[in-house]
């Protein structure tokens, strides 16, 4: 009897992830480098590239266990464990899991992952119910179904909570407009020479139709928009880095096969730029009906 009932609860749960992965819109993917497998590396103290080619993913490692933001698409679940693993850590010794911002291409993986060794997921709140829905309630990509496996939120997080782990500890910063919960960090971490304020930034790019106008289930985008641009302008740091490779320059400034040189991270300048060019964007379709 026993054995027929576990055979059940087998065939129910399989039965369960079929009709969750049938209801799953096909990903609007058009670019190969999200998926293509990187090198990875330190980057500075206790931060690491964990991602793919471009699709940033980065792994926070304390005694205590590790912090990983960001997972890519589901499909690149096992090329992080397998960067993880290859820097020497344990993958199953992930408990945090954070994101930059609710998008398919960096949480489609985290279902998957929460799953596997029981991580606990914290998310800006105004990204909680994406999340929770699989991105169906999301105002640009939403409203046609699932695009990912919804994760529920263990602990919500507002501007300047803290999330703290073995020593390390990280400042969420509210930085919403390419979705209603992006959000940066700011962590110190620290290697055999000195300290470094890190930020993982989330640059607030501005999607193809967006109106500032008002979107269907964010009116107040071109609010949020303006205080990110006015707030991200005003973050001090040593280096950064952000939620996409190709957003830092990651490839042009580390080559395979390269050292340790968090110094290479240092580019205000390309930052300023960034921002700069994204608050034109903004500017050009602000008051456009």
């Amino acid at each position: 009897m026993i054995r027929k009932v576990v055979i059940s609860l087998f065939v129910l749960m399989i039965i369960h992830s079929s009709i969750l992965a049938q209801k799953l819109r096909p990903l609007p993917i058009n670019d190969t480098t999200w998926n293509k497998p990187t090198e990875p590396f330190r980057i500075a103290g206790n931060l690491y590239y964990v991602g793919t080619y471009d699709l940033a993913c980065y792994l926070i490692a304390t005694p205590k266990g590790h912090i990983l933001i960001n997972t890519g698409l589901a499909e690149s679940v096992p090329l992080i464990r397998k960067s993880i693993e290859q820097l020497g850590f344990s993958f199953s010794d992930i408990k945090i899991l954070l994101t930059t911002q609710a998008h398919f291409d960096h949480v489609a993986g985290m279902a998957d992952i929460k799953k596997q060794i029981k991580a606990k997921m914290w998310v800006d709140e105004k990204d909680a119910k994406v999340l929770a829905d699989g991105g169906n309630s999301d105002y640009y990509m939403g409203g046609k179904g699932m695009l990912f496996l919804p994760v529920k939120a263990d602990k919500l997080l507002k501007d300047h909570d803290t999330i703290s782990l073995g020593g390390t500890k990280l400042e969420l910063l509210h930085h919403p407009g390419h979705t209603q919960g992006s959000c940066s960090y700011l962590v110190t971490v620290n290697d055999e020479k000195k300290s470094y304020r890190v930020l993982i930034a989330n640059i607030p790019t501005i999607l193809p139709g967006t109106k500032m106008t008002g979107m269907p289930g964010y009116p107040d985008i071109s609010k949020d928009f303006a205080y990110t641009f006015d707030a991200m302008k005003k973050v001090q740091f040593d280096l950064w880095v952000a939620s996409h490779a190709s957003q830092f320059d990651l490839h042009k400034k580390r080559k395979k096969g390269d050292g340790y040189k968090p110094e290479i991270f240092a580019d205000r300048e390309a930052y300023d730029k960034s921002i700069a060019a994204r608050e034109a964007d903004y500017s050009k379709i602000k008051d456009q009906p």
